[in-house]
C-alpha cells in the first residue's frame, strides 16, 4: 500500500507532535487552517481527510463543528488518530486505515475532500491524478478538494535552516530535488530530518 521508506519514517513516531511543536511546522499549522476556514464549505459539512495523519486537522475540525473521516495508511497513525478522536467525546470524528487512489466511501459522500499529504508521498504522476479522480468521485456536487504539494525547493530552504549545505550527502539529495523533485532520503536511519521518499512540486 505504502512506500517501504515512507512508512518507516513514519513508524518514528514523529509526525503527532511536529505541528504541535515550536520547530519548523508552527507555520504550517496556522496557515493551513487559516485556508481550511477560508475555503471550506460551512459546518457541519461532512469531510474526508485523505491522509490524516495522527489527526491534528480531523480533530480541530471536529471541534469546529465538521463531521470527519480520516484515512492514512499508516496503521500508527490511524491508531493515534482514533486516540485523539476518544480524548474529545464531544468533538468526535472517525478514523481507519485507507489509501487514496482507492478510497473506500461511496460516490457523492462528502462535502470536502482533504489532501493535505498524499499528493507529495505518491511520487508517479499517474498516482496523484488517481488520487485527485477519487478525491473528486467522492464528493458531492459543489463539494471542495483541498490538495496539498510540497516546493521543489523545499530542501533547499531545509538545508541553510539546518546548516548541512556543503554536506556531500545533502547535496546529492539536493541536486535531485533540484533537478527532478523525486526526493530520496538514503540516509533515512540516521538523518530522518532530511525527509524520506517525496515528490516536490515545481509551482507551474
Amino acid at each position: 500500500m505504502i512506500d517501504d521508506e515512507i512508512r518507516a519514517y513514519y513508524d518514528l513516531g514523529q509526525e503527532r507532535e511536529r505541528l504541535a511543536s515550536d520547530g519548523s511546522g508552527t507555520l504550517e499549522w496556522a496557515r493551513t487552517r487559516e485556508l481550511l476556514r477560508r475555503y471550506l464549505p460551512p459546518a457541519p459539512a461532512e469531510s474526508i481527510d485523505i491522509g490524516g495523519g495522527p489527526g491534528a486537522y480531523a480533530a480541530w475540525l471536529a471541534r469546529e463543528g465538521y463531521r470527519v473521516h480520516l484515512i492514512d495508511p499508516i496503521p500508527l497513525h490511524v491508531e493515534q488518530a482514533r486516540e485523539a478522536a476518544a480524548t474529545r467525546p464531544d468533538a468526535p470524528f472517525s478514523a481507519a486505515m485507507g489509501d487514496a487512489r482507492r478510497l473506500d466511501a461511496a460516490d457523492q459522500t462528502f462535502d470536502a475532500a482533504l489532501l493535505l499529504g498524499p499528493l507529495y508521498h505518491l511520487t508517479e504522476r499517474s498516482e496523484r491524478i488517481t488520487a485527485l479522480q477519487e478525491a473528486r468521485r467522492v464528493l458531492r456536487p459543489g463539494g471542495v478538494v483541498l490538495a496539498v504539494g510540497i516546493s521543489r525547493f523545499a530542501s533547499l530552504l531545509d538545508g541553510l535552516r539546518l546548516n548541512v549545505l556543503g554536506n556531500p550527502e545533502f547535496d546529492r539529495v539536493l541536486e535531485q530535488d533540484l533537478r527532478d523533485g523525486q526526493h530520496r532520503n538514503p540516509l533515512l536511519a540516521d538523518r530522518p530530518e532530511w525527509f524520506t521518499t517525496t515528490f516536490f512540486h515545481h509551482p507551474n
